[in-house]
């Protein structure tokens, strides 16, 4: 789908924002401060019902205000259809979101509808933080195409933490038959639900590395080798039986020492850890080269229906200020080919407006500049 209109109200620091979007490329120009982030947030939420930027709701909403608004038209399958997304944030409410006139029994029901990426300065994290990190970014490409992962991975969730609670309150004396045999059931279930996401893993990164190493040896002409790893304790032991061996020792901890919440995908470059040895350069380029992937990736996917996506479907692509740390050849590269066919519809920040003006220099009859400041947003072309 394409965002062709989004109106704002009083989210963030965006107040009241009406726009009409190009169907391939719009920038976003200022100061840091003024808002681009802000807006590209608003896009994400209407893909993925949640910010970006934090877990709680409340703090999207404008300093005292009581309620926030995002609505996004779109068009779809390449005709003048158009699918309309509204989401409303109340202070002290439940958000209410909105697909044309419905509301949504559940909000899972929404996930996958406007495949979205996300590539921003946080993305380092990747590299950077923990195994969570790496888990994350793996739920959520697959999330995005396989309805039944997402909702084995919320079970999983769930089932952990009703686990690690039973573990908290047995652990002061040994638990009771009725205890043992909860958490056989609980076991049983989790296990279920593990095997299940660890396949789904496992396939995913198959299928999903070739896309990778492609873009990498494009933006990097083809000067460093790069792989992706999946780690998980299930590659060599049955889950079930790790998780009945390991109860005692559980019991002690008070936490689950067994399962796919503690896999992780190892980065490498040359064949070492890029951790330790990928140059500012090479680390940015790597996760750009994932989150690029990830866009063409969704692309070429079939859904759950068997149904695949059209070119005006494709994942729209927001690149939040990333072009810094890289050089000019390499972001030559870049620019190419999200303009490309491979890609659809991009949203692209940054804090130098001649910066942007030369990058989209040959693609001016597709794009759209626009001057963000204190929260208000101009066109500029």
């Amino acid at each position: 789908m394409l965002l062709s209109k989004i109106e704002i109200v009083n989210y963030r620091n965006l107040q009241d924002v009406r726009l009409e979007l190009a169907a391939k490329i719009n920038c976003f120009v200022g100061l840091n401060g003024m808002g681009k982030t802000n807006l590209l947030d608003a896009v994400y939420l209407l893909s993925f019902t949640k910010s970006s930027l934090t877990n709680h709701d409340a703090e999207c909403i404008s300093h005292g205000e009581q309620l926030a608004m995002v609505k996004g038209t779109y068009l779809s399958n390449g005709s003048a259809d158009t699918t309309t997304i509204t989401c409303a944030l109340r202070q002290g409410r439940k958000k209410q979101f909105r697909h044309d006139d419905k509301d949504y029994k559940r909000l899972i029901e929404h996930i996958g509808l406007i495949p979205l990426v996300l590539v921003s300065p946080a993305d380092q994290e990747l590299i950077a933080e923990g195994s969570e990190q790496r888990r994350r970014f793996m739920d959520s490409v697959i999330s995005q195409y396989d309805r039944h992962y997402l909702e084995q991975l919320t079970l999983y969730q769930q089932l952990l933490r009703q686990r690690n609670a039973m573990l908290r309150r047995c652990a002061d004396q040994p638990p009771t038959d009725s205890d043992n045999e909860l958490f056989d059931i609980v076991e049983m279930q989790l296990a279920g639900a593990a095997q299940h996401i660890y396949n789904g893993r496992k396939l995913f990164l198959q299928q999903f590395e070739p896309y990778f190493n492609d873009i990498y040896q494009y933006i990097s002409e083809k000067k460093e080798t790069v792989s992706l790893k999946y780690i998980s304790q299930l590659a060599d032991r049955d889950i079930s039986t790790a998780l009945h061996s390991t109860r005692s020792r559980d019991l002690i901890l008070g936490w689950t020492s067994q399962g796919i919440h503690k896999d992780d995908l190892e980065m490498l470059i040359g064949g070492y850890p890029l951790k330790q040895v990928g140059s500012q350069g090479q680390q940015k380029t790597f996760v750009l080269a994932l989150k690029l992937a990830q866009a063409t990736f969704l692309a070429e996917r079939d859904n759950d229906n068997g149904i695949r996506q059209t070119e005006l479907e494709r994942p729209i692509l927001l690149l939040d200020d990333i072009f810094d740390k890289l050089d000019a050849e390499r972001v030559a590269r870049i620019v190419s080919i999200v303009c490309s066919s491979r890609f659809g519809q991009i949203f692209i920040t940054d804090t130098d407006r001649q910066h942007i003006v030369d990058i989209v220099a040959d693609y001016a009859e597709q794009s759209k500049i626009f001057e963000v400041s204190g929260g208000e947003v101009r066109p500029l072309r």
